[in-house]
């Protein structure tokens, strides 16, 4: 039981992702210009990335350690649940579609937030 410490932050981070990308299509503000630089782009890579990062940490907390093996694993998972969001906002929430291009910034954080982890993180933590 002790071991859920490591993940709450992660744990805290999904949740709020969920709840985010769930917000009917109405209760997203839109600001025409940040729709031109494609700014939800932007928040997905850091809401993603941000979540293989918490999760990294923790596994690494947990176990003193963490291979290439493992940050590619939560990587797949980070990207999995962002498509498993796609279509939760297809099926489930009003006003809202699914987007492959919001799919392909979930991944590209992910694996940012993986490198940023493998060759920043691991240099702070050792």
């Amino acid at each position: 039981m002790r071991m859920i410490r490591y993940y709450l932050p992660a744990m805290g981070w999904i949740i709020l992702i969920l709840f985010l990308c769930t917000l009917p299509g109405k209760a997203i503000p839109t600001t025409g210009f940040l729709e031109m630089l494609h700014f939800d782009k932007v928040v997905h890579f850091f809401l993603f990335g941000g979540m293989v990062l918490l999760l990294a940490y923790g596994y690494y907390r947990h176990h003193g350690r963490i291979g290439a093996g493992m940050l590619t694993l939560i990587v797949t998972c980070v990207s999995a649940y962002g498509l498993a969001i796609e279509f939760i906002q297809k099926y489930l929430v009003a006003n809202r579609s699914f987007d492959l291009w919001d799919f392909a910034a979930d991944t590209a954080g992910a694996i940012a937030g993986a490198l940023i982890f493998r060759f920043v993180g691991m240099r702070f933590l050792k």
